[in-house]
């Protein structure tokens, strides 16, 4: 499932630099020692958590749509079974489909009359995606939350809304230039919670699927968080600007309560020079950094049956599940990145290095967080809870002058539970072509070449024999944005 967005009006593209969160602190605090005044330049801490200095709009209403087309070319298992990277996200239903993936209306402003120094930002979905398909919502709120800037140098924003971090997450959707996310960002960063209690692994579904395919109950994190962030960002020089981010959050995505007494470590900072310009493509090149580092409460250990054997393979002499047990256990889950991003006159490129350890994600249909013998043995080769990702991507697009077209080209690559027996490679071309009506409506199209192997096995064996078959995916998406 490749799904998550957000909204903002103008700014630039955010990224990060640095791999070791003791490196990251201390740039931050180093930063806070040396920089000056505060720049008026754009970038997405400040067009996500505040509004422009004077403004004294209560309220500003504003939205957008993104309607999309995919077709997916991949072949079923020998069994005529398709895993979800083989199908069309949220529902996992079809190769081929049309969907209103994004439709969100947002409220932000300033707190007038009572506080000029104090912003809010609201934001609900309604499309079908990640965030509203688990749990069979209408609509679900995104962003709520209230930013103070009545400290020189520390800002502080409050509520739900999205914390620090890799690009393709933090970015605002309007300007994202491709339909889907890499691998990396959509299996190891594109979170996705556990269920209350142990829930078995779905297998390979045939078409049209006789029972949903997704096993998780709640919606994916959308790369948001509720808690508190400190952050500003500084200019030097005459065309640098400095910014960071400290955030400490539940860790538990969309949901406004917390399901543990844990909480998550967000660290951000990056470094631009700023060559012009103002909003979503002001042009710089910018390096940056970013980790986070918190802890899951998950129940991933298998119930048994009546013959001791594991639920839900219970065999001769099992009669069937002797109870839900709750299980819960803590495992660390952290995530690194580093990268950078250049824009100028219609020339773009960028590449992001990023690293998971712990909770790493498996498929919408293994809730077990498991592959294989691994599913509800945490630890056990091709279980996802103590194991570890990498990936890495590298972009590039020109903006044809004096026209509305774009021409993009992307490569990523993601090592999924990395190092382990059932370590699976993803690799993606991305060919996109983008139209620009207006600077709010515009069409993309995106050529996908896709592959997936489990390096230590031979084709067809093990989970190649569902891996293998991944292959070439159309996709084409309308955005419509619009504001007061």
């Amino acid at each position: 499932m490749d799904m998550n967005t957000d909204i903002t009006h103008g700014g630039f593209q955010v990224k990060n630099s640095m791999n070791h969160k003791r490196s990251l602190a201390g740039l931050l605090l180093a930063g806070l020692l040396v920089a000056s005044t505060g720049a008026n330049a754009a970038n997405w801490l400040q067009l996500q958590g505040t509004e422009p200095e004077g403004a004294e709009q209560l309220g500003k209403v504003w939205g957008f749509v993104q309607v999309q087309y995919q077709d997916d070319s991949s072949s079923p298992n020998g069994a005529g079974g398709f895993i979800p990277p083989k199908l069309i996200g949220p529902n996992l239903e079809t190769q081929s489909a049309f969907n209103v993936n994004r439709a969100r209306i947002g409220v932000r402003g300033v707190a007038m009359p009572l506080d000029q120094k104090i912003n809010y930002f609201l934001l609900l979905e309604m499309g079908n995606n990640g965030i509203t398909e688990p749990s069979g919502s209408f609509a679900k709120a995104t962003d709520a939350s209230v930013t103070f800037n009545h400290l020189k140098g520390a800002r502080f924003r409050a509520g739900l809304f999205k914390y620090p971090g890799s690009e393709e997450g933090l970015q605002a959707i309007h300007v994202f230039d491709y339909i889907n996310f890499t691998w990396v960002t959509n299996q190891m960063l594109l979170e996705r919670f556990p269920n209350q209690v142990y829930t078995p692994n779905n297998p390979p579904t045939t078409l049209p699927p006789e029972s949903r395919l997704n096993a998780f109950d709640g919606p994916v994190g959308a790369f948001r968080d509720v808690g508190v962030q400190m952050f500003d960002w500084f200019k030097f020089g005459e065309d640098w600007e400095w910014s960071y981010a400290i955030m400490i959050g539940n860790g538990n995505g969309l949901n406004f309560s917390d399901n543990d007494d844990n909480k998550d470590l967000y660290l951000y900072t990056s470094v631009e020079k700023v060559y012009g310009g103002r909003g979503p493509r002001r042009q710089g090149l910018k390096i940056f950094g970013w980790s986070q580092s918190g802890k899951r409460t998950a129940d991933l250990t298998a119930d048994t049956c009546a013959n001791g054997n594991a639920f839900p393979a219970c065999g001769p002499g099992g009669s069937g599940r002797i109870s839900t047990i709750y299980d819960p256990q803590e495992f660390d889950r952290d995530r690194y990145g580093v990268g950078f991003k250049y824009l100028r006159n219609g020339i773009r490129t960028s590449a992001e290095f990023m690293k998971g350890e712990g909770m790493i994600f498996q498929a919408p249909h293994n809730s077990t967080f498991g592959i294989g013998p691994g599913q509800g043995i945490p630890g056990a080769p091709g279980n996802g809870a103590l194991a570890e990702g990498v990936g890495w991507y590298v972009e590039g697009g020109y903006r044809i002058p004096k026209t509305g077209w774009e021409l993009d080209l992307r490569y990523d690559v993601y090592n999924r539970l990395d190092g382990n027996q059932f370590e699976i490679e993803f690799k993606r071309t991305t060919v996109g072509v983008q139209y620009f009506f207006n600077p709010r409506v515009r069409i993309a199209v995106n050529y996908e070449a896709r592959s997936g192997e489990a390096v230590n096995f031979p084709t067809g064996a093990g989970p190649n024999g569902n891996v293998d078959g991944i292959d070439d995916r159309i996709a084409v998406q309308v955005t419509g944005i619009w504001s007061q």
